[in-house]
């Protein structure tokens, strides 16, 4: 019988903090007291599992999954990398989601009013599902920067929004991917609110030539790590348990 088991707790000195006034809407966002901290119930550390059999085949693919008439603007790019726990072991059979802007830097959004045109063949949207190893791939097109209303002429990074849900309420994660190389990444507002410099770096995606495809796609990997469980299953076991 499997046994629910504690999370490892959060490291603080890693997370950037929820108040920085150089992120604006950090100000009326953020908690006005001290957190209070929590062990986690039976209720939080067991189901449900979110949408895990909803995957369609060309979900993964964001290149072909919205389009109607013609394969989306942009550059033709690959992300693919592996779900690990803080043990370094893969995390199998997780719902990873991805959203993001196009080409242009504009969202599939009533409320985005940025300049750029609408795609109309990329929805921006995609999910899948991690292999025995961990392993996830998504194919779609290298979203472009835009100018967001923080000071007065701060742009965003390219990047996609990531989420990973568990089989648990306490087992999401959502974070951002950056793309290696992009002077905008060490300008963000949102990025500086980052203590350590070592845990920035986590968040961008590495050019990987070796997974590229010639003359159609390049490829950028990225690993994301998760706080493990206190005991990770093994071949359908809980070892230490």
């Amino acid at each position: 019988m499997r046994k629910p088991a504690e999370y490892y707790q959060r490291d603080r000195h890693w997370q950037p903090p929820a108040l920085d006034r150089n992120y604006k809407t950090s100000v009326t966002r953020s908690p006005k007291f001290a957190m209070i901290s929590l062990e986690n119930s039976v209720s939080e550390i067991t189901g449900p599992v979110f949408g895990h059999n909803d995957i369609d085949p060309i979900d993964d693919d964001l290149l072909k999954n919205y389009a109607k008439d013609g394969d989306p603007i942009g550059e033709r790019i690959i992300v693919h990398g592996r779900v690990l726990d803080e043990n370094a072991r893969p995390v199998p059979n997780t719902l990873v989601e991805i959203w993001q802007a196009n080409a242009g830097g504009r969202y599939r959004h009533k409320k985005d009013t940025y300049l750029a045109a609408i795609d109309p063949n990329f929805g921006g949207c995609g999910r899948t599902l991690t292999d025995e190893n961990g392993y996830y791939f998504f194919r779609t097109v290298k979203p472009g920067a835009y100018p967001w209303r923080n000071w007065v002429n701060n742009w965003r990074p390219a990047h996609i929004h990531i989420s990973v849900f568990g089989a648990a309420f306490a087992q999401r994660l959502i974070t951002q991917l950056y793309f290696e190389g992009d002077p905008l990444i060490a300008q963000c507002p949102i990025v500086n609110t980052v203590p350590d410099p070592a845990a920035v770096d986590q968040l961008i995606a590495r050019l990987d030539m070796n997974a590229s495809i010639p003359l159609d796609t390049l490829a950028y990997k990225f690993d994301i790590i998760l706080r493990g469980r206190r005991s990770t299953l093994f071949e359908n076991r809980l070892e230490g348990n």
